[in-house]
C-alpha cells in the first residue's frame, strides 16, 4: 500500500531548508496561556531552525466550537507576533483527505465498524480487568450494520516506540494501554488521530512541537502513518500550563484569555515557563529576536541529542485508550 503522493498538500508549497513547523489550536475559545506556550515553542523552533511554520485550524467538532474563535485566535498570533508563513488552513476544508485514508485503511482491512458505547466499553474492560478507557476489541471479530458506528483501526500487539526532543525514549503498549482506537466516530465526525495525521503529512510537517499531555496520543499516531505509509515527524512536547488546582490549563477548567493589551508580558511569561529566564527585552521584535538565538543555542543540536525537560523511560498514559479530542 504506497500512499504519500496521495498526500501531498496541493500548494505544492516546500521549503528549501525541509523544516515545516505547525500550531493546530482548537477554536473552542479564545488562546490563553496554555495555547500561547506552544504556540510560541513551535514557532521558536521554526524560526530556530530557518524553516517555515504554519498554522492550521482544527474545526472538526462543531458541538465543542465557539463562534468567531478562530478569526480571534488568529488575530492574536497576529497581535503577538507569531505570524505564520502560509494562510491558514481549516480542517473542516479537509474532508476528502482523510476520506480518502479511511478508504486505504478499509481497503487493507484494518478497520471495522463498532457501535459500543462508553458505558459498554467500560464494563467490558472491567470484566477483562483492562486499565480505563481501554477498548477490550468487542466489536473486532463481528459484523456491525444497520446502526450508526464508530470506525476504529486495528492495532498491533507489540510496543510502539519514539525518541521525543525533550522527554527522551517513550514507548506504548498499544493492544494494552488503548486498544483499537477510533478514527470517525459515530455521529459522523472525523476523530482528531485521523486528521491531525493526514494533515501532517499533506503538509509535510517534519517536526511537531507541542504540550506534554499529547504525548501519549504519538504512538497511535505514529502507528496510522505507518498504516498510510507517510513520513513520522520529529517531537518536541513542552510543559503544560496548569492552574492553581494542578488542572491543565483550558476553557473548561476556566482559563483567562491572553491580554492583549500586553503581548510583550505574555510573551515573557510563556517564555520563562518554558524554562527561560526572563529576557528583559523592552519591544515584542526584541523579545523574539533574543528568543531565537536563545532556542537554538538550546534546541538546535545533533540528531539524537536529548535535552530533558519531563521524565524519561516508558510512556504510561495518564488516561490509557480515551478517544476524546485532544488538542493543544
Amino acid at each position: 500500500m504506497v500512499l504519500p503522493n496521495k498526500f501531498i498538500d496541493p500548494s505544492g508549497y516546500r521549503d528549501e531548508l525541509g523544516y515545516c513547523g505547525r500550531f493546530a489550536p482548537s477554536p473552542t475559545g479564545p488562546l490563553h496561556l496554555g495555547s500561547l506556550v506552544a504556540a510560541l515553542a513551535s514557532w521558536l523552533d521554526a524560526r530556530a531552525h530557518r524553516g517555515r511554520w504554519l498554522v492550521r485550524i482544527e474545526d472538526i467538532d462543531p458541538p465543542r466550537e465557539e463562534a468567531g474563535a478562530a478569526r480571534a485566535q488568529l488575530a492574536a498570533l497576529m497581535a503577538l507576533g507569531l505570524a505564520p508563513d502560509q494562510p491558514p488552513t481549516y480542517q473542516s476544508a479537509r474532508s476528502a483527505l482523510y476520506q480518502q485514508a479511511v478508504g486505504s485503511l478499509q481497503a487493507a482491512g484494518q478497520l471495522y465498524r463498532c457501535n459500543c458505547s462508553r458505558a459498554a466499553v467500560e464494563l467490558a474492560g472491567h470484566r477483562l480487568g483492562l486499565p480505563p478507557n481501554v477498548y477490550p476489541g468487542t466489536c473486532r471479530d463481528r459484523i456491525v450494520s444497520g446502526v450508526p458506528a464508530a470506525l476504529r483501526v486495528r492495532v498491533p500487539a507489540r510496543s510502539v516506540a519514539l525518541v521525543d526532543r525533550a522527554c527522551g525514549p517513550c514507548a506504548q503498549q498499544l493492544d494494552r494501554e488503548v486498544g483499537d482506537f477510533v478514527v470517525r466516530r459515530a455521529d459522523g465526525l472525523w476523530a482528531y488521530q485521523l486528521a491531525v495525521v493526514v494533515d501532517d503529512g499533506a503538509q509535510q510537517v517534519t517536526d511537531v512541537v507541542r504540550g506534554a499531555d499529547l504525548l501519549d496520543n504519538t504512538p497511535r499516531q505514529i502507528h496510522l502513518q505507518q498504516l498510510l505509509q507517510l513520513p513520522t515527524p520529529r517531537y518536541l512536547h513542552v510543559p503544560i500550563v496548569r492552574n492553581a488546582d494542578g488542572e491543565k490549563l483550558s476553557k473548561q477548567a476556566g482559563a483567562p484569555p491572553l491580554d492583549l493589551s500586553d503581548p510583550l508580558g505574555q510573551l515573557e511569561q510563556a517564555w520563562r515557563h518554558l524554562g527561560f529566564a526572563a529576557t528583559g527585552a523592552a519591544t515584542g521584535a526584541e523579545f523574539l529576536a533574543h528568543a531565537v538565538q536563545a532556542w537554538r543555542a538550546r534546541w538546535c543540536r545533533a540528531p539524537g541529542a536529548v535535552d530533558t525537560i519531563g521524565a524519561s523511560g516508558m510512556l504510561r498514559p495518564s488516561q490509557p485508550g480515551s478517544d476524546s479530542n485532544p488538542r493543544q
